[in-house]
């Protein structure tokens, strides 16, 4: 007999095997999908991971009740990313499956989702000569066909969609069916993409490069002749992008594949119109705005006979099915969001592009002006090849930096609004010299708290334990965490006092602020909330870059490498804020942050400036941006992360316990941590309660190994799985929530 193991879309960690039935075989191999029965009276789709002739032993074994596909859908390089990313980051092969086909694609209980798109059409029937004496006495009708006639001439077009001939002709679609059914006219349905694509022409070929990106490129094809993975550190505006394009021609010109990552939507809106006008329709866009018919549709077509040669896409398209992949671009490596975190598997996206490149013997290429420091110890430390570009695109000078102490500016009552005075008179300035503005704020929403000025009560979600955050657009508050929303009370609930107030600033509030300061000035906002349309991103982008807006305010959206040629000043409010988080990484983040949002600035004309706004305008970063120091930048960090045993000198997982009832997670997390610590010692820290203790109503526990990078992974794995089976045998923890997060971002 054969037989199939197969991996479900379930949080399972094992593959379970199928017999193949008689009139299967032949039919099937690794990579199709199949329809199984599995529990009670349940059907999932399951991909094939392996055929055998080995029965499995002491179990009955089902069999597979269909077939889904005629072809595979899943190659076998995808397989071996799959068990690596289920392996490294101690995750489901399950969860791994789930996460990387779209959802139409894995239909339970039989029922195929996707279906494909069709379009109706009509054309002349070019064999009828008499047209006149059919249409006889029916004037409409030969009217509509002597104005198709025209609009196919006047178009040189020989279709048209049946929606748009009442619209493009004026006669309706009663006369249109009477020249259909005298077979004057033909109507005919045709599969169409879903995919929303403009018509690009090939407008331009690849720009030449200056003398700096030309030594960067010859630089970094050098070092992978030697290395697989290569660092470009390029300061803001150095034109990176076109070196990109570069690379990308040349493995068109090998035939082979490239992907293009990017950590944020917003990127791949703006890098599109870049590639499209270079590669045309050679180029795909997959990220988590599309819709499931359009990813599925991108995914039948990466596996079909003409697949996309370069992808553009957000840490998901990794998981596409490439065929000839020759090159990875990991744009912005530094970016916490290339960090998956809920739901599982929680993978490093510019981690697994690198597996993902060495699976298909292709190179990798990290691209960022403010690289994590990981990145660039391994650079530095001759693991990665490393490549510097230190001018910027045009000889366009780096912007001034300068500080704004609103402390001392609140201290002498100099501070009336959230924009120091300072920093309103540059605007103004700005806005005169016909310049643009980006006001940066790293919190969305209005108010990041309400709070009764009298008794100090402050709303709470119901599920977890973190202060509601207050929207006055949409009137309601909401949880970041959860995105549950309430309505704002009226009154106080404890003293029954109508005195609550909002607290903080949020970028909603600045913008309101932003709009009152400078009246009749065009003011736009850019965060989570504005940019839930399908298309938000491209219209907010667009009308800054067409200067239909002049001020732009934003979240950290704001600062991943958008590319715009009129922005004088860039104000980064509340720069405290991004330094001030417990968790050994605030420093970098904000130092990244605040140097990619001082990027923007700059023009050819004149120097862009920077202004921050700073209670403590002593705080060494920010000389250190001021100076566009970013290596002394990193060798501070790095003795730090030496000192206090973090990464790159020790790799972080954390063990996470979670359970509703508060005094089981703590018991169950201080049980787990006692196994750990009986062979790991003082690599072990904790339990501890994190600062968000309570998310979705479930109370969590943190564990964090602090291990030795000479600790292989597979032993790592080896020894934590066999501790949590230790735990599971309790029968107290037997069904205690745990998952691991392997490389802790923070």
């Amino acid at each position: 007999m054969l037989f199939a193991d197969v991996v479900l879309p379930l949080p399972l960690a094992e593959s379970f095997t199928y017999a193949v039935p008689v009139e299967m075989q032949g039919k099937i191999g690794v990579g199709f999908r199949v329809i199984v029965p599995f529990g009670r009276r349940k059907f999932y789709t399951a991909v094939v991971l392996k055929l055998h002739h080995n029965p499995p032993k002491g179990i009955e074994v089902k069999e597979i009740h269909s077939l889904t596909d005629s072809h595979p859908v899943v190659n076998e390089q995808q397989i071996r990313l799959w068990e690596w990313v289920s392996f490294y980051y101690l995750s489901p092969l399950g969860d791994v499956y789930k996460a990387a086909l779209p959802s139409m694609m894995k239909p339970q209980d039989l029922e195929e989702r996707y279906k494909s798109r069709t379009e109706t059409y009509i054309r002349l029937n070019t064999g009828i000569h008499d047209v006149d004496r059919l249409t006889g006495r029916a004037k409409k009708q030969a009217g509509l066909y002597q104005a198709l006639k025209r609009l196919f001439s006047e178009e040189g077009i020989e279709r048209i969609p049946l929606r748009e001939v009442a619209p493009k002709t004026g006669y309706s679609n009663t006369v249109l069916k009477g020249l259909t059914e005298k077979k004057i006219v033909i109507k005919y349905s045709e599969e169409v993409s879903r995919i929303d694509r403009q018509t690009v022409l090939l407008s331009r070929k690849a720009f030449t490069l200056n003398d700096y990106q030309k030594k960067a490129l010859e630089e970094v094809n050098s070092c992978f002749e030697e290395k697989n993975v290569c660092l470009l550190h390029g300061v803001t505006s150095s034109g990176k992008t076109e070196i990109y394009i570069h690379l990308i021609e040349e493995q068109l010109n090998q035939g082979k594949q490239t992907l293009y990552l990017v950590p944020e939507i917003a990127l791949t809106t703006q890098l599109t119109c870049r590639l499209q006008a270079v590669f045309g329709d050679k180029l795909g866009i997959y990220h988590s705005k599309i819709n499931d018919n359009e990813r599925t549709e991108i995914w039948q077509k990466m596996v079909s006979g003409s697949p996309y040669e370069i992808v553009i896409g957000v840490r998901s398209s990794l998981f596409l099915p490439f065929r000839r992949l020759g090159l990875v671009i990991v744009d912005e490596e530094h970016e916490t969001s290339y960090k998956q975190q809920e739901p599982a598997p929680r993978y490093h996206a510019r981690d697994t592009a690198i597996v993902l490149a060495q699976i298909y013997r292709a190179k990798t290429l990290l691209g960022s002006a403010t690289p994590s420091i990981e990145t660039f110890y391994n650079a530095k430390t001759g693991k990665y090849g490393f490549v510097t570009l230190e001018k910027r695109f045009e000889e366009i000078e780096l912007p001034f930096v300068s500080l704004e102490n609103t402390r001392e500016l609140r201290r002498t009552k100099k501070m009336k609004t959230l924009l120091a005075p300072g920093l309103i008179e540059k605007i103004n300035t700005a806005l005169e010299s016909g310049e643009q503005v980006i006001l940066f704020r790293n919190r969305r929403g209005f108010a990041p708290m309400l709070e009764c000025k009298l008794c100090g009560w402050t709303p709470k979600c119901s599920r977890c334990d973190v202060s509601l955050a207050y929207h006055k657009n949409s009137r309601e508050l909401k949880c970041h965490y959860c995105n549950k929303a309430y309505k704002p009370a009226s009154e106080c609930p404890v003293c029954h006092e109508k005195s609550i107030e909002p607290v903080g600033m949020g970028t909603e509030k600045l913008e309101e602020e932003v709009t009152q300061l400078f009246p009749g000035i065009a003011v736009a906002r850019m965060d989570t909330d504005t940019t839930r349309g399908k298309h938000s991103y491209q219209k907010i982008i667009s009308d800054f870059q067409n200067r239909k807006v002049q001020i732009l305010v934003g979240t950290q959206m704001l600062a991943k490498g958008l590319d715009f040629d009129n922005v004088g000043i860039v104000g980064i409010i509340a720069a405290d804020g991004l330094l001030n988080h417990p968790d050994f990484r605030s420093h970098e983040r904000g130092f990244q942050l605040m140097l990619q949002a001082a990027g923007r600035a700059g023009r050819k004309s004149r120097q862009g400036e920077v202004v921050i706004q700073t209670a403590d305008p002593e705080q060494p970063i920010y000389r250190y941006l001021q100076a566009n120091d970013y290596e002394s930048f990193y060798h501070s960090q790095l003795a730090e992360r030496k000192l206090f045993n973090y990464p790159p000198f020790k790799r972080l997982i954390s063990v996470v316990i979670k359970h509703r009832d508060e005094q089981k997670a703590e018991s169950g997390a201080e049980f787990f941590a006692r196994l750990l610590k009986q062979s790991l010692g003082e690599m072990v820290l904790g339990p501890n309660k994190p600062l968000i203790s309570r998310i979705q109503r479930y109370h969590i526990r943190h564990i964090l190994l602090k291990l030795d990078n000479q600790l292989s992974p597979a032993k790592i794995r080896q020894f934590i799985k066999s501790v949590e089976s230790r735990f599971r045998e309790n029968p107290d923890f037997k069904y205690m929530g745990t998952y691991y997060d392997v490389d802790v971002m923070g």
